[in-house]
Protein backbone atom coordinates (compact mmCIF):
# COMPACT_ATOMS: atom_id res chain seq x y z
CA UNK A 1 0.00 0.00 0.00
CA UNK A 2 1.20 3.51 -0.79
CA UNK A 3 1.86 5.77 2.17
CA UNK A 4 0.16 8.72 0.40
CA UNK A 5 -2.53 8.59 -2.28
CA UNK A 6 -3.76 11.86 -3.77
CA UNK A 7 -6.69 11.72 -6.16
CA UNK A 8 -8.37 14.45 -8.24
CA UNK A 9 -7.15 17.14 -5.85
CA UNK A 10 -8.50 20.63 -6.56
CA UNK A 11 -7.88 23.86 -4.69
CA UNK A 12 -9.50 27.16 -5.60
CA UNK A 13 -9.54 30.58 -3.98
CA UNK A 14 -11.81 33.55 -4.50
CA UNK A 15 -10.23 37.00 -4.63
CA UNK A 16 -12.39 40.06 -5.25
CA UNK A 17 -15.11 37.85 -6.66
CA UNK A 18 -12.78 36.07 -9.06
CA UNK A 19 -12.13 32.32 -8.79
CA UNK A 20 -8.48 31.29 -8.97
CA UNK A 21 -7.84 27.59 -9.60
CA UNK A 22 -4.48 26.70 -8.08
CA UNK A 23 -4.68 22.90 -8.30
CA UNK A 24 -6.71 21.28 -11.08
CA UNK A 25 -7.07 17.58 -10.46
CA UNK A 26 -3.74 16.41 -9.07
CA UNK A 27 -3.04 12.69 -8.73
CA UNK A 28 0.04 11.41 -6.89
CA UNK A 29 1.22 8.30 -5.05
CA UNK A 30 4.11 8.33 -2.58
CA UNK A 31 5.54 5.03 -1.42
CA UNK A 32 6.87 4.45 2.08
CA UNK A 33 10.50 5.53 2.26
CA UNK A 34 10.40 7.32 -1.11
CA UNK A 35 12.08 10.70 -1.61
CA UNK A 36 10.69 13.22 -4.12
CA UNK A 37 11.41 16.78 -5.15
CA UNK A 38 8.68 19.15 -6.31
CA UNK A 39 9.64 22.08 -8.53
CA UNK A 40 7.74 24.63 -10.54
CA UNK A 41 7.42 28.36 -11.14
CA UNK A 42 6.73 30.75 -8.27
CA UNK A 43 3.03 30.96 -7.53
CA UNK A 44 2.26 27.58 -9.12
CA UNK A 45 0.86 26.20 -5.86
CA UNK A 46 3.73 24.06 -4.53
CA UNK A 47 3.32 25.22 -0.94
CA UNK A 48 -0.46 24.93 -1.27
CA UNK A 49 -0.06 21.32 -2.35
CA UNK A 50 2.29 20.59 0.53
CA UNK A 51 -0.18 22.08 3.01
CA UNK A 52 -2.99 19.94 1.62
CA UNK A 53 -0.94 16.73 1.83
CA UNK A 54 -0.04 17.74 5.38
CA UNK A 55 -3.71 18.50 6.23
CA UNK A 56 -2.82 22.08 7.17
CA UNK A 57 -5.45 23.20 4.64
CA UNK A 58 -8.53 21.56 3.11
CA UNK A 59 -9.05 20.89 -0.61
CA UNK A 60 -11.90 22.27 -2.69
CA UNK A 61 -12.40 18.74 -4.04
CA UNK A 62 -10.57 15.42 -4.15
CA UNK A 63 -9.02 13.12 -1.56
CA UNK A 64 -5.78 12.68 0.32
CA UNK A 65 -5.23 9.28 1.89
CA UNK A 66 -2.50 8.53 4.41
CA UNK A 67 -2.03 4.84 5.11
CA UNK A 68 -5.30 4.28 3.26
CA UNK A 69 -7.23 6.69 5.50
CA UNK A 70 -9.13 9.53 3.81
CA UNK A 71 -7.94 12.21 6.22
CA UNK A 72 -10.45 14.86 5.16
CA UNK A 73 -13.34 12.56 5.99
CA UNK A 74 -12.26 12.77 9.64
CA UNK A 75 -12.98 15.47 12.22
CA UNK A 76 -10.52 18.34 12.67
CA UNK A 77 -9.38 16.84 15.97
CA UNK A 78 -8.76 13.47 14.31
CA UNK A 79 -6.91 15.18 11.46
CA UNK A 80 -4.69 17.00 13.93
CA UNK A 81 -3.91 13.80 15.83
CA UNK A 82 -3.13 11.90 12.65
CA UNK A 83 -1.01 14.76 11.33
CA UNK A 84 1.00 14.99 14.54
CA UNK A 85 1.63 11.25 14.64
CA UNK A 86 2.39 10.69 10.95
CA UNK A 87 3.85 13.88 9.42
CA UNK A 88 6.85 16.07 10.17
CA UNK A 89 7.20 19.58 8.74
CA UNK A 90 10.27 21.68 7.87
CA UNK A 91 9.82 25.17 6.49
CA UNK A 92 12.12 27.79 4.99
CA UNK A 93 12.06 29.61 8.33
CA UNK A 94 12.96 27.35 11.21
CA UNK A 95 10.41 28.76 13.73
CA UNK A 96 12.51 27.76 16.74
CA UNK A 97 11.55 29.14 20.15
CA UNK A 98 14.36 31.59 21.01
CA UNK A 99 14.14 31.20 24.79
CA UNK A 100 14.72 27.44 24.70
CA UNK A 101 17.86 25.41 23.99
CA UNK A 102 18.27 23.20 20.94
CA UNK A 103 17.50 20.17 23.10
CA UNK A 104 14.35 21.75 24.53
CA UNK A 105 13.15 22.86 21.08
CA UNK A 106 13.45 19.31 19.75
CA UNK A 107 11.75 17.84 22.83
CA UNK A 108 8.79 20.24 22.67
CA UNK A 109 6.44 18.33 20.30
CA UNK A 110 6.91 15.15 22.30
CA UNK A 111 6.25 16.92 25.60
CA UNK A 112 3.10 18.50 24.16
CA UNK A 113 1.90 14.99 23.31
CA UNK A 114 2.63 13.84 26.87
CA UNK A 115 5.56 11.61 26.01
CA UNK A 116 7.39 11.08 29.33
CA UNK A 117 10.12 13.67 29.74
CA UNK A 118 12.92 11.12 29.97
CA UNK A 119 11.79 9.49 26.72
CA UNK A 120 11.35 12.85 24.97
CA UNK A 121 14.86 13.89 26.00
CA UNK A 122 16.28 10.57 24.85
CA UNK A 123 14.67 10.93 21.43
CA UNK A 124 15.86 14.55 21.13
CA UNK A 125 19.44 13.69 22.06
CA UNK A 126 19.49 10.83 19.55
CA UNK A 127 18.17 13.03 16.73
CA UNK A 128 20.50 15.92 17.50
CA UNK A 129 23.38 13.46 17.35
CA UNK A 130 22.10 12.25 13.96
CA UNK A 131 22.18 15.83 12.63
CA UNK A 132 25.69 16.38 14.05
CA UNK A 133 24.73 18.79 16.83
CA UNK A 134 25.75 16.76 19.86
CA UNK A 135 28.04 19.61 20.96
CA UNK A 136 25.28 22.23 20.67
CA UNK A 137 22.49 20.70 22.76
CA UNK A 138 22.38 23.53 25.30
CA UNK A 139 22.78 26.42 22.86
CA UNK A 140 19.83 28.68 22.15
CA UNK A 141 18.86 29.51 18.54
CA UNK A 142 20.57 32.91 18.70
CA UNK A 143 23.84 31.13 19.43
CA UNK A 144 23.56 28.86 16.37
CA UNK A 145 24.32 29.45 12.70
CA UNK A 146 21.53 29.38 10.11
CA UNK A 147 22.45 25.86 9.06
CA UNK A 148 22.56 24.68 12.66
CA UNK A 149 19.14 26.19 13.34
CA UNK A 150 17.71 24.38 10.32
CA UNK A 151 19.20 21.11 11.55
CA UNK A 152 17.53 21.65 14.92
CA UNK A 153 14.24 22.26 13.09
CA UNK A 154 14.76 19.04 11.15
CA UNK A 155 15.39 17.07 14.34
CA UNK A 156 12.27 18.61 15.89
CA UNK A 157 10.22 17.53 12.86
CA UNK A 158 11.32 13.94 13.44
CA UNK A 159 10.91 13.65 17.21
CA UNK A 160 7.39 12.17 16.96
CA UNK A 161 8.80 9.53 14.58
CA UNK A 162 6.67 10.46 11.55
CA UNK A 163 6.54 8.36 8.39
CA UNK A 164 6.39 11.38 6.06
CA UNK A 165 8.54 14.52 6.07
CA UNK A 166 7.23 17.56 4.18
CA UNK A 167 9.91 20.18 3.55
CA UNK A 168 9.09 23.57 2.02
CA UNK A 169 12.24 25.24 0.66
CA UNK A 170 14.40 23.87 3.52
CA UNK A 171 17.54 25.52 2.12
CA UNK A 172 15.95 28.73 0.85
CA UNK A 173 17.57 30.96 3.50
CA UNK A 174 20.97 29.25 3.46
CA UNK A 175 24.15 29.81 1.46
CA UNK A 176 25.12 27.24 -1.16
CA UNK A 177 27.62 25.33 0.99
CA UNK A 178 25.30 25.12 4.01
CA UNK A 179 22.38 24.19 1.77
CA UNK A 180 24.40 21.35 0.28
CA UNK A 181 24.96 20.03 3.79
CA UNK A 182 21.21 20.03 4.44
CA UNK A 183 20.70 18.14 1.14
CA UNK A 184 23.14 15.45 2.26
CA UNK A 185 21.52 15.29 5.68
CA UNK A 186 18.04 14.79 4.21
CA UNK A 187 19.35 11.93 2.10
CA UNK A 188 21.07 10.32 5.07
CA UNK A 189 17.98 10.58 7.26
CA UNK A 190 15.87 9.02 4.52
CA UNK A 191 18.22 6.04 4.40
CA UNK A 192 18.62 5.68 8.17
CA UNK A 193 14.99 6.20 9.19
CA UNK A 194 13.25 4.98 6.00
CA UNK A 195 11.07 8.07 6.13
CA UNK A 196 9.31 9.31 2.98
CA UNK A 197 10.27 12.87 2.01
CA UNK A 198 8.49 15.36 -0.25
CA UNK A 199 10.71 18.39 -0.73
CA UNK A 200 9.54 21.60 -2.40
CA UNK A 201 12.56 23.43 -3.76
CA UNK A 202 13.83 25.99 -6.26
CA UNK A 203 17.30 24.50 -5.91
CA UNK A 204 18.02 22.68 -9.17
CA UNK A 205 20.95 20.72 -7.70
CA UNK A 206 18.81 19.39 -4.85
CA UNK A 207 15.98 18.47 -7.21
CA UNK A 208 18.32 16.61 -9.57
CA UNK A 209 19.93 14.72 -6.70
CA UNK A 210 16.68 13.04 -5.62
CA UNK A 211 15.49 9.74 -7.09
CA UNK A 212 12.09 11.04 -8.21
CA UNK A 213 11.39 14.53 -9.51
CA UNK A 214 7.98 16.18 -9.93
CA UNK A 215 6.92 19.43 -11.54
CA UNK A 216 3.82 21.45 -10.69
CA UNK A 217 2.63 23.78 -13.42
CA UNK A 218 -0.78 24.95 -14.63
CA UNK A 219 -2.40 23.24 -11.66
CA UNK A 220 -1.11 19.73 -12.43
CA UNK A 221 1.80 17.56 -11.34
CA UNK A 222 3.92 15.57 -13.79
CA UNK A 223 6.98 13.38 -13.30
CA UNK A 224 10.22 14.83 -14.65
CA UNK A 225 12.37 12.30 -16.59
Amino acid sequence: MNLVEVRSLHKSYFMEGERIDVLRGVDLDIEAGETLSLVGPSGAGKSTFLHLVGTLDSPTAGTVKLDGVDVFSRSEAEQAEYRNQTIGFVFQSHHLLPEFTALENVMMPALIHRVPRSEAEGRARELLAMVDLVERLLHRPGELSGGEQQRVALARALVMRPRLLLADEPTGNLDAQTGAGIHQLLSRLNQQLHIAELIVTHNADLARSLPRRLRLEAGRITDVP
